[in-house]
């Protein structure tokens, strides 16, 4: 049982360090935000800052890779984002058609045009 848990500890650190104070604050977010008018200024404004980081975060990983990513070139990177962006065009809204789409393009591009 000891070599058991000497290999699940890892996890069980992981689920209490950085799962279960994340899922506090999304329920709580869930809970208070039930009677929100989705059209209210506020409402407005805090999913205009949302989208406006997530581009942030994703103009970053696109134009300024680190680690493996590093060594796909820049225009295979902004190749797969307008491809992924096309499909999810195409697939009326899907996100998940994009993101896959989007993978697929950087993963063969990495692969044919990696240094």
């Amino acid at each position: 049982m000891s070599a058991l848990s000497a290999e699940l500890w890892p996890y069980f650190l992981l689920i209490a360090a950085g799962y279960l104070p994340n899922e506090i604050w999304r329920a709580l977010g869930l809970v208070l935000g039930r009677g929100l008018d989705e059209k209210s200024e506020l409402v407005v404004l805090a999913r205009a800052v949302a989208t406006a980081i997530i581009a942030g975060v994703v103009a970053k990983l696109i134009l300024f890779s680190s680690g493996a990513l590093a060594s796909v070139p820049l225009t295979v990177r902004l190749g797969a984002t307008g491809c992924g962006l096309l499909a999810f065009a195409l697939a009326k809204r899907s996100v998940f058609a994009g993101v896959l789409a989007g993978e697929a393009a950087l993963l063969l591009g990495g692969y044919l045009f990696a240094h």
